[in-house]
């Protein structure tokens, strides 16, 4: 995974485009794991087959993905074969009197000096990787990679590429979890409290590491009912305040969830999706909660469920939830999943101009006869924060009165009841006035492609091996799937290009029943991967060369 992550920054750094994701099995004493990384000269959203080089730290390697090799692609490692590239891994980092798990330095300089890329900068960018280890550690990692890179320039010209540097724009290169991260920080979050769960957990870590140079209060407790919890009380107390988890650790939240409903209490929860039921496949990818999001806690309130399809989303609509989650005081969900949280993807800088903070009908000043929980046309009650001079702020998650002491009157209940639904077409109705709760991507004219989430990246790869092809798609990207977009979405459909098909990572087609219950539509084909693994974009492209009869 490092030397995964240290080779795309070299690149990222030499003028590149480069979309990184990677595969490791759940267990204790590590595995078998790989980190798979595409580098262009323009802006690329996915992975693709097949591999161009293969850099195999062990035979397993070799064995387990030589077939995925391209007609020109060729392997580095330490042992002779079939189109191997032979590199001394481990005699070079015994050389320089380095331990042997250093030897993915020496195959990373080995691929940079095979790729013809810039020697300095390559020395450069591991001298940084490294420099926080002090820097006896850091320039023994840059003679490695040198030592590398030796070996990989004496058969430069065996794969036909060459990468030069090329002018570097200082664009980003993180994961879809770090711009939740940044994201967050931009929107003024000050509390963030998480339980660790695969694949979340870089969240915490993320902002833990930030927390004295940010002024946020980042906390581990000692389970997800724990940290929902806090983040309940902080929220209350006025703090911005978010919580991440997976579908696990979210099934402990859901009582919470109902908690933050009853109370109106504004909070954020990213839950990034990965296989199910019970412990699944934890470090797998999947789609499999939208419909447990959409549902979780009993009875019935109003939350946001957005779903972001790449970084530059991540970051803005992480931002833009907690305005959301304020301004009507309501939760909302950030719904990823195991690929878009941990794949590496380069992006522009974020231009944070963009974005506002709007707190909603917050009571600053002192307030005669405060009602926490007061019947309002839009159903959104002014919200006192404990020590606002001259209000008491009550929170009651038992049914309450406009002033919180509880009650079960049933008229009273009714009211009340009714109040905080009357949110919900308030929500819907600023869900169906964006333009980006629903967005769409090409011309159409062939057919027309409906997702949501991370399956982005890989759609919009397939339509330009579509485009190759001769044939015209219309890419469908729902955004905001609670409150469902349902004008929008016919809207966009009712001219689209037929057929019409469906792509989710899940076996249900939970958006297809979205679909069909809020739009009465009816897709013309579905196609669901439901292996733990993310699309590949042939896999999108060649469903619908089939569908379409080329």
């Amino acid at each position: 995974m490092l030397a995964g992550r240290v080779a795309s920054k070299i690149l990222v750094r030499s003028g590149y485009w480069v979309y990184a994701t990677n595969e490791y099995p759940s267990l204790i004493r590590g595995g078998h794991n790989w980190f798979l990384g595409r580098v262009c000269d323009r802006r690329v959203y996915s992975q693709r087959l097949p591999i161009d080089v293969i850099v195999a730290l062990d035979d397993l390697t070799v064995e387990k993905h030589k077939e995925r090799l391209s007609e020109r692609g060729v392997i580095i490692a330490e042992k002779p074969g079939d189109r191997v590239i032979e590199v001394p891994l481990s005699k070079v980092a015994r050389e320089e009197g380095a331990p042997p798990v250093t030897k993915n330095m020496v195959a990373i300089g080995a691929l940079m000096g095979l790729l013809g890329v810039d020697r300095e900068v390559l020395e450069s960018t591991v001298r940084k990787e490294f420099a926080r280890r002090g820097p006896k550690i850091a320039e023994l990692n840059v003679k490695l990679a040198s030592g590398g890179y030796e070996y990989g320039e004496k058969n430069r010209g065996a794969l036909g590429v060459s990468l030069p540097k090329r002018e570097n724009s200082k664009r980003m290169f993180l994961t879809g979890n770090d711009a939740i991260a940044l994201g967050a920080l931009a929107a003024g979050m000050k509390f963030f409290a998480a339980y660790p769960m695969t694949p979340a957990s870089p969240i915490l870590h993320f902002l833990a590491a930030v927390e004295e140079k940010t002024g946020i209060v980042a906390i581990q407790p000692e389970n997800e009912i724990a940290a929902i919890n806090m983040v309940i009380g902080a929220a209350y107390a006025g703090a911005r305040s978010m919580t991440a988890t997976s579908g696990g650790g979210f099934s402990l939240m859901v009582e919470a969830l109902g908690q933050a409903g009853m109370t109106e209490t504004p909070i954020v929860v990213v839950e990034a999706q990965r296989p199910g039921p019970s412990t699944g496949l934890p470090t797998h990818t999947a789609q499999g909660d939208l419909r447990f999001a959409m549902h979780a806690s009993q009875g019935e309130f109003a939350r946001f469920i957005i779903a972001p399809g790449d970084q530059e989303e991540a970051f803005y609509l992480a931002a833009e939830a907690f305005n959301l989650a304020e301004k009507y005081q309501v939760p909302a969900i950030i719904l990823i999943d195991k690929y878009l949280g941990e794949s590496y993807s380069t992006v522009s800088s974020f231009n944070t101009s963009k974005v506002s903070i709007d707190r909603g009908k917050v009571v600053r000043d002192p307030v005669d006869n405060y009602k926490r929980y007061a019947v309002t046309d839009d159903g959104v009650s002014p919200r006192a924060f404990p020590g606002t001079f001259n209000v008491i702020v009550r929170a009651n998650s038992s049914e309450h009165t406009e002033e919180g002491y509880g009650s079960d009157d049933p008229l009273i209940v009714r009211r009340m009841v009714q109040k905080r639904m009357r949110k919900y077409e308030a929500m819907r109705r600023h869900v169906e006035e964006r333009r980006d709760s629903v967005k769409t991507y090409g011309e159409g004219g062939d057919a027309t492609l409906m997702f949501w989430g991370s399956v982005k990246g890989p759609a919009l790869e397939a339509q330009r091996l579509l485009e190759k092809k001769g044939l015209k798609t219309l890419l469908v990207q729902v955004v905001f799937l609670s409150p469902f977009p349902e004008s929008r979405v016919k809207d966009v459909l009712e001219n689209a290009a037929r057929p019409l098909i469906l792509v989710e990572n899940n076996v249900t087609g939970q958006l297809r029943s979205l679909l069909r219950e809020y739009a009465c539509i009816e897709p013309d084909e579905v196609l669901l991967k439901y292996d733990g693994r993310p699309f590949y974009p042939s896999e999108i492209a060649s469903k619908i060369l089939e569908v379409v009869g080329r």
